[in-house]
């Protein structure tokens, strides 16, 4: 062996033998805590979400209580004709795409300006007070709005409401409200920002605080105002939660919110060709008709409908906006 040799021999001797690596854990052993965490919440969507889905086999059946729901007859899709048929079908979907539709725009919109508003408050107590206060009206239940609203628009007894005083002492011609249908969408609208504004600001602020302070910083640096920073970096910040909650709302689109509506309008006939939508006429006909299969197949259609929708929105939010797409 040559002298280079046996230098190259000692050199690769001297070298340190490189470490062996970690001892890689086992994927079930290291899964099994997180799904028995995850295990209380299955067993809740197994109950409450899944298993019921049996049911659906009313929709095609001409239900009846004494044979079961496997024991009924079935019809086929005469449930469905029997609803779109009705002459009612067309107004109760326009319906309940208008409300959904002004209660989403109007929310969002809502509970991002208040985000803005809220994160512009430098002081921590009115900031915490005033966070409170416009999120309190989430918890309140809608029977509490609807007296609230019967107190502002006709008045304890009928004797005439806030409103319409307020109205009179303006000079301006007082309205009867509880048949007038035209306005109600927009009152529902007013309600409905008035209940979820709070809630979804909080979400926005929640967001707004992950954004890096750097960034203002720049925007600082670079002469923008706070006006312009809220609207050139917080603003487009703000698009993937705005774009979540955009695609939840979407997937709910056809289901109204009956326990706003219905604590509210209740039976007033007079409202219904502006505020009558597709969970109020379920109830109403479940109560009144007792047909089960007609409901079933309503709600069934909701379901793929918003399916449908949701799927749909996804894919145009990856096409047109793939940086916050939700998938």
């Amino acid at each position: 062996m040559s002298a280079l040799q046996t230098r190259e021999v000692r050199r690769a001797a001297s070298k340190p033998k490189p470490a062996a690596p970690p001892r890689r854990q086992k994927p079930l052993r290291g899964n099994l805590w997180v799904g028995l965490l995850a295990l209380p919440a299955i067993a809740f969507f197994v109950v409450f979400a899944y298993l019921p889905m049996v049911g659906l086999v009313v929709a095609f059946k001409e239900f009846n209580v004494a044979d079961g729901v496997f024991g009924s007859p079935w019809n086929g899709l005469d449930n469905f004709r029997y609803f779109f048929s009705s002459g009612e079908a067309g107004r109760i979907l326009l319906n309940t795409l208008l409300l959904n539709t002004l209660f989403l725009a109007a929310t969002l919109g809502a509970g991002i300006t208040l985000a803005l508003m809220l994160n512009e408050i430098r002081g921590r107590f009115f900031k915490r007070v005033a966070q409170s206060t416009i999120f309190f009206p989430y918890f309140v239940s809608p029977i509490v709005i609807s007296i609230i609203l019967q107190v502002l628009l006709a008045g304890v007894g009928g004797s005439g409401g806030a409103v319409n005083d307020a109205l009179a002492g303006f000079g301006l011609p007082t309205v009867d409200w509880y048949t007038q249908p035209g306005p109600w969408p927009w009152i529902l609208t007013v309600v409905k920002v008035w209940q979820m504004g709070g809630y979804l600001s909080v979400i926005f602020l929640a967001a707004i605080t992950s954004i890096p302070e750097e960034v203002y910083e720049a925007g600082s640096i670079d002469g923008a105002s706070r006006a312009q920073m809220a609207w050139r970096i917080t603003i487009p910040l703000l698009r993937p939660t705005a774009a979540v909650l955009l695609v939840l709302g979407v997937g709910r689109i056809f289901y109204g919110d009956f326990g706003t509506i219905y604590a509210i309008v209740g039976d007033n006939g007079t409202l219904f060709p502006t505020t009558d939508v597709i969970d109020t006429y379920v109830f109403r006909s479940l109560r009144q008709l007792g047909d089960f299969g007609t409901t079933a197949a309503v709600g069934l259609f909701q379901s793929v409908v918003g399916f449908i929708l949701v799927t749909a929105a996804v894919l145009i939010q990856r096409k047109y906006a793939k940086e916050s797409s939700v998938l």
